[in-house]
Parts: C-alpha cells; structure tokens; sequence
C-alpha cells in the first residue's frame, strides 16, 4: 500500500493542513520503463508554497487532487528500465509519498560520498548548489567584497554566509531572533549578523555595512531588498534567489521603490533557478564537501520524523521555527 499527501484546495496566505488530504492506495503494476521508488528522505523547501498557486511558474501548476509536488531521496525497489536497477539510490520529484511508481527518466542515480545521506539535501544537491553557483558564477563574488545574505539562518542562507566566508569575503548575515543570530555570528563565522526582528533592516545596514554593499545574496525582497539596494556600491551584484516575503501574499505586494538605484550604481540584479546547474553539480560536490570535511562549513538538519508531519513541517518555513534544512524522514536508510 502507498500513502500520500495530495494537494486538494490551493491557500489565500499562509498554507495549512486544510490543504492537504492523505490518502492510502493499493500500488499500481510497472510497465515497461518504470521504476518503484521507496521513499527515504523528502525535502521541505519555500518552493513548495509556490507549487500550491493556481499559475504555473518554472514549472507547470500543480494539478487539485494530485500528490503534492517535492524533492526525495529513495531507493529503488522494482525496475522495468534498463538505467536503474533495485537497491539504487534516487533524487528526483518523487512527491509526499511513501512509495513513488512512474517513469524513471527525470531521476538522479546519486553517487556514494564520505557523509550521511541527508547531506544530499542538507550540504549538496539543490541547496549547496544554490548557494555555490549563486555566489561563485551569478555574483561572482570576489574575495575582500562585502557580502549581505537575507533570510541567513535558512539552509541555502547558511551555506552561502560560510561559501562567502570560504571565498574571503566579509560577510554580513540578517535573520530573525537572538539565538539564529548568536548561531551565525559564533559559529558560521559571519562578521556581522542583523536581527530584523529586534532592529530595522536600513539602521542594521548602515551600522553594518559603513563601506557599502558590493554582493547581496537574496532570498526575502520587499523591504529587505529595499534597504540593500540603499546601500549597494558601483557595479554591485543581487543573486536573486528567493522573494519568501511574498508567497504567502494575498494580494500586490510593493517593490523596492528605489530600483533606480542599479542604474546609478551601475549595479546588476539576476533571478536564476538551481536547475541552470545541473550539469555542473560534481564542481560544487567537490568543494562543499572538501570545506565540509576541513571544518569550514556547517549544515544544521531540521528533521520531521514520519510523512505525517509533511505539512506541519511545511509551515515552520514561514513561522521561521525552523532550526536549519528541514526534512522529512518517511523510511529507514537501510532496510533490516
């Protein structure tokens, strides 16, 4: 039997537990050129707020009734393709599902590495290659510069205070609450942290960054951006990663009103998706994991235990309860 989360009404705001329904169902027969995938690890990331809207957005809309859309780490159990065999390990959009059945093609065989196989999600896969690729190639941050990333204490944040760090940037990092700051600023070695729940971005800005902003990983806009576009320096560069202030909107939200800004200072602000990177994941792999094994970059796991918990899992992004990359556990590693 499967058991599955299907998206069945789509939010106004915030999402809830109305929103989803699980159900349990017999498990279909392959046909030629499928695979049975068991489900290990499932991934909890902002984008799945913007999979549940009624508009199709790097990827077609989410369908009412269909098994809500989501990155997992599985292993396969049954294979009727010749690319994978039973016992593989998979990454793919496999779903909130216990059991993914479907074609193969679109999956990931993942290569064995010297680490747990949540670091897949938590140090590599989409998000160390957000945070690399964003700074390294769509930045293309320079050491000495003044880094800014929004949203820090998340978990391609994170990565990309201590890439920044890595890359001998100064770094300062904004996130919300005194012990998410404490984190960043003791152990992620960021230079300077700004809690925005506790001081105005703008004034953290200012004390924070005397000498201007010259790269701005972002992840929040609104205001946020607002107030680092204040401060950018003369060819300033914005990897615009993520607009979380805004998924959850129920209408219009205001822009930077000084966007005027990039044309004085001569600055750039490009949007980009990790799967502009695909092709390149061994390059980064190589290097987050030869910082991680060296003690110079961290990732700190938020784990759920049990598909159950998808949803509630879900809302910790926006309630900001999370404690690092959130996942869900919905099967053993190993099999006894």
């Amino acid at each position: 039997m499967n058991a599955a989360w299907h998206l069945v009404s789509r939010p106004a705001g915030l999402p809830s537990a109305e929103n989803f329904e699980w159900r349990e169902s017999a498990l279909p027969a392959l046909a030629e050129g499928e695979v049975r995938v068991r489900s290990i690890w499932l991934s909890i990331d902002p984008t799945n707020r913007i999979w549940m809207n009624d508009a199709d957005s790097y990827l077609p809309k989410l369908a009412l009734g269909s098994v809500m859309r989501g990155g997992c780490i599985g292993q396969v159990e049954e294979s009727r393709d010749a690319s994978l065999q039973a016992g593989d390990i998979v990454q793919g959009l496999l779903g909130w599902q216990r059991y993914y059945t479907g074609p193969a093609k679109g999956l990931a065989k993942m290569p064995p590495i010297p680490l747990p196989l949540s670091a897949h999600f938590g140090l590599l896969g989409h998000i160390g290659l957000t945070a690399y690729f964003g700074l390294t190639e769509v930045a293309q941050a320079k050491e000495g510069e003044t880094l800014v990333v929004s949203a820090a204490a998340g978990a391609v944040g994170s990565l990309a205070v201590q890439i920044g760090k890595n890359l001998g940037l100064r770094v300062v990092a904004i996130a919300g609450g005194a012990e998410k700051c404490r984190w960043l600023l003791e152990e992620l070695g960021a230079d300077a942290v700004i809690d925005y729940k506790a001081e105005d971005v703008a004034a953290g800005l200012r004390r924070t960054c005397p000498e201007g902003i010259d790269v701005d990983f972002e992840n929040v806009g609104g205001r946020t951006l607002e107030a680092v576009l204040g401060r950018i320096n003369l060819g300033a560069r914005i990897a615009l990663c993520g607009m979380i202030s805004q998924y959850n909107a129920t209408g219009p939200e205001p822009g930077p009103a000084n966007l005027a800004n990039l044309l004085i200072r001569r600055g750039r602000m490009q949007g980009f998706i990790v799967s502009d990177y695909w092709g390149r994941a061994q390059e980064a792999a190589e290097k987050l994991i030869g910082w991680h094994l060296a003690g110079r970059l961290k990732y700190r796991l938020d784990v759920s235990e049990g598909l159950e918990l998808a949803p509630a899992a879900l809302l910790k992004l926006f309630s900001g309860a999370n404690q690092g990359k959130v996942l869900v556990r919905v099967g053993a590693e190993t099999l006894a």
